[in-house]
């Protein structure tokens, strides 16, 4: 017999195999400090794992910490998310430390790989938001500690994961590892890999839903290039170069005028700096140290001290570039690589372009008919109140004097009328 099916049933039976044997799961990376650009990525993944049916999404996350505004926008889409989440704390070594805590902890599923650790959500070391003030009095820092710990305090109950180390690592900023997390009820599953984790995930039961990961196919979901390109900028290193380019492009543009392109460079370095500004932690005690340093480099060149405000402007740049950013973050630290050539950048800078352009500009004229006041010049002929002549330059011109002048007698020029030269005559 001649067994032949429509091509509706063929159809029919290969919809009902991708239904049944077609699982997907979701995965994301996200590694280095939490910021605008990874709350934008994780929340769009969320979207696209939900359209694409995924069983869940997987975020393999390793953080050294970030901004808490930042924080907060991932654990809203964690609490709200149609697809079930899990946080995976890999490879071994990687870390969930500070604001890797809280978004660890609002997963549906949290787990990590051995040798990873996870704690330290003191609020001091998860930003201090757009206000970016890392220095507090007691009082704020206490309302600080007490918000981070109910708002870690909350995200632990809703999981059911363990609240009084939640509590402690915000507290006591307490960090611990794998196996003490799964040994404490922080976390749920500890894997060696994703695979491990896919099998250990297969048949859990999340707001519902059963879950069916042993075996499911793996969708990455890359990032954009928009979140890519700011999450490369999004860093105290970048935030300091376009800093100096914005110094050095708008001043050497004051300084030597109609250079044009360094002022184009150094105005949009600056309107980038301000935008960064705004999300990254700025002490605004540092930026005034930096701005001081401008001011004693400016002053030096107008007014010579030998060097001494030159000196002084370097110490409060360096010391200003230190304290530029929250050096209780890892995520925020701005290495000494960068700080050290930028302080004799800067002074090399203000010494040798900007000094030299402005004594430039305060230099005599030396071209052109200004050039020729105060010339000491031969009289070629006498010289009285009607005319005569003096040679300058190849040229004869007519000058002219209110006391006589013999010829072969040494003038000075003092104005210039069109063609005729006022002179005076200098004692002998």
């Amino acid at each position: 017999m001649n067994w032949r099916l429509p091509l509706s049933a063929v159809l029919l039976v290969f919809l009902l195999a991708t239904v049944v044997h077609g699982e997907t799961v979701a995965v994301i990376h996200v590694d280095g400090a939490i910021g605008p650009a990874t709350a934008d990525y994780i929340t769009r993944a969320i979207h696209e794992a939900d359209q694409q049916q995924a069983q869940c999404l997987i975020i393999q996350l390793d953080t050294p910490g970030g901004l808490l505004e930042s924080t907060k926008t991932i654990v809203q889409q964690f609490l709200a998310s149609p697809v079930p989440t899990v946080v995976y704390v890999a490879p071994s070594g990687a870390t969930a430390a500070s604001a890797g805590c809280f978004i660890t902890l609002a997963a549906d599923v949290a787990a990590m790989a051995p040798t990873t650790t996870i704690g330290a959500a003191h609020p001091v070391e998860i930003g201090g938001g757009a206000t970016g003030e890392p220095k507090v009095d007691d009082t704020m820092k206490q309302k600080l500690e007490n918000y981070a710990v109910s708002y870690i305090e909350t995200i632990a109950t809703k999981r059911k994961r363990n609240v009084e180390w939640a509590k402690s690592s915000v507290k006591e900023s307490a960090s611990i590892t794998a196996d003490k997390a799964l040994e404490l009820k922080v976390i749920e599953i500890t894997a060696n890999d994703i695979v491990d984790l896919l099998r250990q995930l297969d048949g859990r039961e999340i707001n519902g839903r059963k879950l069916h990961t042993a075996g499911a196919s793996i969708v990455e979901i890359r990032m954009s290039a928009s979140e890519l390109l700011f999450q490369k900028l999004w860093r105290p290193e970048v935030m300091f170069v376009l800093m100096l380019i914005a110094m050095y492009g708008i001043i050497g543009e004051l300084s030597n005028p109609g250079v044009i392109l360094p002022g184009v460079l150094g105005s949009i370095a600056l309107v980038l700096t301000l935008y960064m500004s705004a999300i990254l932690p700025v002490n605004a005690t540092g930026l005034a140290l930096v701005g001081l340093a401008l001011a004693l480099f400016a002053f030096d060149v107008f007014a010579s001290t030998h060097g001494v405000l030159t000196f002084g402007g370097i110490v409060a740049f360096f010391i200003g570039s230190l304290m530029l950013f929250d050096q209780n973050e890892p995520a925020f630290r701005l290495s000494l690589g960068y700080i050290i050539p930028a302080s004799l950048l800067t002074a090399a800078f203000f010494l040798f372009v900007v000094g030299k352009g402005l004594r430039a500009q305060r230099l005599p004229d030396k071209v052109g008919r200004e050039s020729m006041l105060g010339r000491m010049v031969q009289a070629i002929t006498p010289i009285d109140s009607h005319g005569g002549k003096v040679l300058l330059e190849g040229e004869y011109w007519k000058a002219v004097s209110d006391a006589p002048v013999a010829q072969g007698q040494t003038v000075e020029i003092t104005a210039i009328h069109g063609l005729t030269v006022q002179v005076k005559p200098l004692a002998a």
